[in-house]
């Protein structure tokens, strides 16, 4: 439905890599590392907390204005931000019946949630007036002035009830120009520019670490300005966009997916479909709210939702929607409120009120699921982290480091006695060892490879247990590494991905690295005495498991990570600073770290091997995954250090 009693009314026609991972390691996996390795690698408690600030962030203490209210800083860096979107205010603008305490009430919580929610942007979705007047307009426009004042970045768009509906943009001089005009948005930092005629406007604001554009469009933009709009993004090729329009698409019936009015399918095939950046569109005018998804013409969803509440208690008492975006769970959590209704005393509040203070609906309270990467991938693909040279990762304390690329081609088969140099310069070579009959090309090398290895190249174990298929490889009988005990710490590190039919029931235990040499003939009195000293290993419940027998115990010591995800790359590092052990995945500490004391690694000099788990002294599996670059240093290593880092 759209406003009653409009003769112009028109009828409806019948749904987280990269960059950010290495500016996370940088900051958040630090502090959540626990105060045994804030101690381990000299991090300042303040700073493994968080706490000494950094380039880009909203301050800690945000300052605040003669009111109380704090200053609007927005994190432009985070990976979780607000879009604001307040539809049809029309029926609190009214002439002569001009109500203002809901509109600025929403103003304020959006100032007092700014920096909680990290709102980045306000979008008002037209019909800002009921009968587009100069004194309705007037009593508008000065409750923006809170925002203005405050410098936050929003957009409004003129509705049919801010204009004569029966034109387009290019009508000339209106109340609605003389008060909304680009004229009051230059010098805001987030406006990018107008139409001639002043009613289409675009604007810009950062958050995720990118660039975002808003169009706003005029009730009836003219060719002229759909022109204008598609030039726009031309000169923006790398935002993804968001389009506001007062009309677009409609919903007749609650619960029923949304269809393009006439006019929305002209912009749907005259802007939308054709421009693969605009990936959500916002549009008033009709009730009830609803949404739905289109293709466009690259094969993307474009997600289309309607959001006005004119037609219910006080006009819809300025409620506000609420898009959170969180880049790094691929969503776009959504909420409407009414700021003015949650403020009032409850003791105060009607039957009315209680039913509207926030909208819990499917069509008003819902989640998005967007895989932010793959949509933009078109017009703003994340760069590829080039490889790096081998000497870089050799860090002060290498004493192993072997990786998979070069010439290989994908797919060859890596033959029986293949050798794999360790690039640290200490020789420890691996050589395969194929599992006895095990068929040919069940061990092969691979293109694959995590978005932050150093190397890019795998190589594929197809490896199992009954019988023993794949291979391993295997350090020789008279390589250092045997014979190292790592006393003064260590940080052993895997890149990896379990296929997607990998079978806990078949695969378990199977181990990315592990040591020759039963604990009983270590005489370790407490523990299994025919399970390795030392062994980096996957349960049937997919999580890792490091179970090492110290020096200084004559029992095992355990880390254990979390379920993961199968067809996804992972990256995992154990880290002893010569008191206790971390482990983290994607650079992360997993919560299950003991903080018994654990110094070393029990060596009987015999081989390690990478892929293969030996049992009472005999080979007993072999792994079924991917194995990227894999690192061992004698030493505690920050996060920031770790290879997925640097």
């Amino acid at each position: 439905m759209c406003e009653q009693h409009d003769d112009d009314c028109p009828q409806p026609v019948t749904p987280l890599s990269g960059p950010a991972r290495r500016a996370f390691l940088r900051s958040a996996a630090l502090a959540g590392a626990g105060a045994a390795a804030v101690g381990a690698v000299g991090i300042s408690p303040a700073a493994a907390a968080g706490t000494d600030g950094g380039a880009g962030g909203a301050a800690a203490d945000a300052p605040v204005d003669a009111q109380g209210m704090p200053a609007w800083r927005p994190d432009r860096d985070s990976r979780r931000f607000t879009l604001v979107v307040m539809p049809d205010t029309q029926y609190m603008f009214d002439e002569p019946s001009i109500t203002t305490e809901p509109i600025e009430a929403s103003f304020r919580y959006i100032l007092e949630h700014a920096r909680e929610d990290n709102i980045v942007f306000m979008a008002h979705l037209g019909d800002l007036t009921q009968n587009g007047r100069k004194p309705e307009f007037d009593g508008i426009g000065r409750a923006f002035e809170v925002l203005d004042r405050k410098g936050v970045a929003y957009s409004v768009l003129a509705g049919n009830h801010d204009i004569d509906s029966n034109t387009d943009d290019r009508r000339g001089r209106s109340a609605y120009l003389d008060t909304f005009g680009p004229q009051r948005f230059r010098g805001k930092r987030s406006f990018g520019g107008a139409t001639p005629d002043g009613y289409n406007t675009y604007h810009l604001f950062q958050a995720g670490g990118r660039e975002w554009l808003v169009l706003a469009l005029d009730w009836r933009p003219s060719p002229a300005s759909i022109a204008w709009a598609r030039k726009v993004m031309a000169d923006h090729p790398h935002s993804p966009v968001i389009l506001t329009s007062h009309e677009l698409v409609s919903a007749d019936i609650p619960g029923r997916e949304a269809e393009f009015s006439d006019h929305g399918r002209r912009l749907w095939d005259e802007l939308i479909k054709g421009n693969d950046q605009i990936f959500l569109t916002l549009n008033g005018h009709y009730w009830p709210a609803g949404r739905s998804t289109r293709r466009n013409d690259a094969g993307n969803d474009v997600h289309l939702h309607i959001t006005n509440y004119q037609n219910r208690y006080f006009g819809g008492a300025a409620m506000i929607r609420l898009y959170h975006f969180d880049l790094d769970r691929d969503t776009i959590d959504v909420e409407t409120l009414s700021p003015w209704i949650l403020g009032r005393n409850s003791r105060d509040l009607n039957e009315l009120e209680r039913r509207e203070m926030e909208l819990t609906g499917p069509d008003d309270y819902f989640s998005v699921p967007v895989d932010f990467d793959r949509r933009f991938a078109r017009f703003a693909p994340i760069p590829q982290r080039p490889a790096r040279p081998a000497a870089r990762m050799v860090v002060p304390g290498t004493v192993a480091y072997w990786r998979f690329d070069g010439s290989h081609k994908d797919g060859a088969p890596v033959p029986g006695g293949q050798r794999v140099k360790d690039l640290s310069g200490r020789g420890n070579d691996l050589t395969l060892i194929p599992a006895p009959g095990a068929a040919a090309g069940s061990v092969s090398w691979s293109g694959q490879y995590h978005p932050d290895q150093p190397g890019h190249g795998s190589v594929r174990l197809a490896g199992g247990k009954s019988p023993l298929r794949g291979g391993h490889f295997q350090t020789a009988a008279d390589a250092p590494l045997n014979r190292a005990t790592f006393r003064s710490g260590y940080t052993v590190e895997a890149f990896f991905k379990l296929p997607a039919d990998w079978d806990g029931g078949k695969d378990a235990w199977s181990a990315l690295l592990s040591r020759w040499g039963m604990s009983g003939e270590a005489r370790k009195p407490k523990g299994d005495p025919q399970e390795p000293v030392v062994t980096l290993s996957l349960s049937g419940g997919r999580e890792l498991q490091w179970c090492v027998y110290p020096l200084d115990s004559d029992g095992s010591a355990t880390n254990w990570g979390h379920e993961l995800t199968l067809d996804a790359w992972w990256h995992v590092a154990v880290v002893n600073d010569a008191r206790q052990t971390t482990m983290y995945i994607d650079g992360c500490p997993v919560v299950r770290n003991p903080t018994a004391r654990s110094i070393g690694l029990t060596t009987l000099n015999l081989p390690w091997m990478l892929g293969g788990y030996a049992y009472d002294g005999k080979l007993d599996q072999t792994l079924n995954a991917w194995v990227g670059d894999v690192r061992v240093v004698d030493r505690a290593l920050r996060p920031d250090a770790f290879m997925i880092g640097r």
